[in-house]
C-alpha cells in the first residue's frame, strides 16, 4: 500500500488549497514545498477576493456571478482575513463614459443579488470623502463593494487547516524525482536528508516551475506554457480614506490603490510575459514607474519612484507561450493512463476562485477514492470561527482581554489569528510576559507560534508573509530576531 493517497508538489495557494480540500475529505495527504509556503506568486497578488470588473466588460457574466458566489464564500469562512471595502472609481472624460460605468455596476449588483455587502452608487468627491486624495477635474465617482484579502495568511491558514485534518506538510522538501507505475514513488531531499515516499496520485502545482517539473522531475509532457510576471509598489500613504481607488488608466488596464499595513499603499498591478528564474523575479524600472504615473493621472500627491518603499512581484504559469495575462479560474489537467498512477496539474488562477479550483481537483479523483462530501465552502479557516459582520467586536473583546494591546496592535493580530489569538497571548498580562520585542509589535510569542504552528524558518518568512512587519522594523531589530530563531529553532 502507498505511504499517501495523493502527493502535492508546491506550497502556493492552488497547493495548501488542494491539500486542505482533500485531507477535509478523507485522504493520506503529503504536501512538499521546497522553500516558504506562498513564497512565489501567491505573495505577490493584488489582494483582491471580487468579481473583477474586467470580465464583466467583456460580458463574461457567468464568470463574474461564480466569482461574486466565492467572495461570500471568503466571507464566512474567513472573516478575519477578508475584509469588505468600498471601491471608488472617479469619472475620467477620458475613458469609460458615466453611463458605461453606471450601467455596469447596476449589473454587477444584479450579478450579486442576495448577497449583503452595499449596492454601488454614485458620489460627488467635491463633497465626500473620497475626493480629499484626488486631483480637482474629477467631480464623480462610482462606490461599489468588494473585498481585500492577506494573500499570504491565507495560504499558511490553508496550510495550518490541512494539517490539522492530518495532512502532512513539509516545507524545505524538494522532490527531486518522480518514478510513475500504479503508483507514484517519490525521491525527496528533506532539509538536507534524502527519503522515499509513494503516493496513489500526485499534484503538480508549483505554479511557474510547473512546466520545468514537469519535464525534469516528472518526466511527462507539459501543456504548452508561458509565463506571466505581476507587480505592485508599496508607498506610504497616499490617502486616510478606507476605500480602495480604481484607476481607468489610459491603456484600457484597471489599476487599483489599496489602504494596506496601516501606514502604506499597495498600487497596482502590472503583468507581461516572464522569461528568467522564477526565483528572482524583480520589477522592472519601467514597470515601477508605470504605476507611479498611473497615481499621479488621480492623486493630489505626488508619487516619484524614490517613494516606493517595496515592490512585490511573482511570476506565474499561464496556457499558451504567447499568453499575457492569467485566467482567473486557473487551468487544471487530468492525466490518467491504464495502468498508471493519476497525475493533476493545477496553475494559474486568482484568489477569489482557488477554493472552488481545489475543490474541483479533489472531486476529479472520486473515481479512484472513497471520500466524503465536499465541505470547503462551510467550513471556517483556523480563527475563523465569528460572523465577517462582528470583526470589530473581536478587535474589543482583545483588547478587553490584553489591556495592553493597543488598537492598531489588537487589529493587526486579530486580522492575522482571530480566534486563536489566544494561543499567542494566553495569560498575558503585559507585553513583557511575551518575551523579547522586536520592533513595536512584534513579540517572541508570536514568533516561537509561528515557528512551532505555521513553519516559519526564517526571518523572511515572519516579516513578510506571516505578518508585513518588515516594511517598518529596524535593521537591528531584524538582526537580534534573526539570532532568537537560529537559537529557538
Amino acid at each position: 500500500m502507498a505511504d499517501y493517497d495523493l502527493a502535492i508538489l508546491g506550497g502556493g495557494l492552488n497547493g495548501v488549497s488542494v491539500a486542505r480540500d482533500a485531507a477535509g475529505r478523507g485522504l493520506r495527504v503529503l504536501l512538499l514545498e521546497q522553500g516558504d509556503l506562498g513564497a512565489g506568486a501567491s505573495s505577490a497578488s493584488p489582494r483582491l477576493i471580487h468579481g473583477d470588473l474586467s470580465v464583466l466588460e467583456r460580458r463574461d457574466f457567468r464568470r463574474v456571478h461564480a466569482a461574486l458566489a466565492e467572495r461570500d464564500v471568503w466571507l464566512r469562512i474567513a472573516p478575519h482575513l477578508v475584509r469588505p471595502m468600498r471601491f471608488a472609481i472617479p469619472s475620467h472624460s477620458e475613458e469609460r463614459p458615466a453611463w458605461v460605468l453606471r450601467a455596469g455596476l447596476w449589473l454587477y449588483d444584479r450579478l450579486g443579488a442576495r448577497r449583503p455587502l452595499p449596492p454601488s452608487e454614485t458620489v460627488d468627491v467635491t463633497h465626500h470623502p473620497v475626493g480629499d486624495a484626488l486631483k480637482r477635474p474629477f467631480g464623480t465617482a462610482f462606490e461599489y463593494s468588494d473585498c481585500v484579502v492577506d494573500d499570504s495568511r491565507l495560504v499558511v491558514l490553508s496550510a495550518v487547516d490541512a494539517a490539522e485534518r492530518g495532512a502532512a506538510i513539509c516545507t524545505g522538501a524538494r522532490c527531486v524525482r518522480a518514478d510513475r507505475s500504479d503508483v507514484w514513488r517519490l525521491a525527496i531531499i528533506d532539509r538536507g536528508h534524502r527519503r522515499v515516499a509513494t503516493a496513489r496520485a500526485l499534484v503538480n502545482a508549483t505554479g511557474a516551475w510547473t512546466g520545468s517539473v514537469a519535464d525534469t522531475v516528472l518526466r511527462v509532457p507539459a501543456p504548452p506554457l508561458g509565463t506571466v510576471q505581476i507587480g505592485q509598489i508599496v508607498v506610504k500613504r497616499l490617502f486616510d480614506s478606507d476605500n480602495v481607488y480604481v484607476f481607468q488608466n489610459r491603456d484600457r488596464r484597471l489599476i487599483f490603490a489599496s489602504p494596506y499595513e496601516r501606514d502604506f499603499t499597495l498600487i497596482g498591478t502590472v503583468g507581461h510575459a516572464f522569461r528568467g528564474d522564477p526565483a528572482v523575479v524583480a520589477m522592472a524600472a519601467g514597470d515601477v514607474a508605470y504605476l507611479c504615473d498611473a497615481a499621479n493621472r488621480y492623486f493630489r500627491e505626488r508619487v516619484e519612484t524614490s517613494d516606493v518603499v517595496r515592490t512585490v512581484s511573482g511570476a506565474n504559469s499561464v496556457l499558451g507561450r504567447g499568453a499575457s495575462g492569467l485566467r482567473r479560474d486557473g487551468v487544471l489537467s487530468f492525466d490518467i493512463k491504464r495502468g498508471k498512477a493519476p497525475l493533476l496539474t493545477i496553475f494559474g488562477g486568482d484568489i477569489t476562485t482557488a477554493r472552488r479550483r481545489a475543490e474541483r481537483a479533489v472531486s476529479r479523483l472520486s473515481r479512484f477514492y472513497p471520500m466524503s462530501a465536499r465541505w470547503t465552502a462551510t467550513t471556517p479557516l483556523p480563527g475563523g470561527e465569528f460572523d465577517w459582520a462582528k470583526f470589530e467586536d473581536e478587535v474589543d473583546a482583545a483588547r478587553d482581554q490584553w489591556r495592553f494591546l493597543n488598537e492598531n496592535q489588537a487589529r493587526r493580530m486579530v486580522s492575522a489569528y482571530g480566534s486563536r489569538l489566544v494561543a499567542i497571548l494566553g495569560d498575558a498580562r503585559s507585553k513583557e510576559d511575551l518575551g523579547p520585542a522586536f520592533g513595536a509589535e512584534l513579540t517572541g510569542a508570536e514568533v516561537r507560534y509561528l515557528m512551532t504552528r505555521e513553519w516559519a524558518r526564517f526571518p523572511d518568512d515572519v516579516l513578510w508573509r506571516r505578518t508585513k512587519l518588515g516594511l517598518t522594523m529596524p535593521a537591528a531589530d531584524r538582526e537580534r530576531l534573526a539570532a532568537f530563531m537560529a537559537s529557538a529553532g
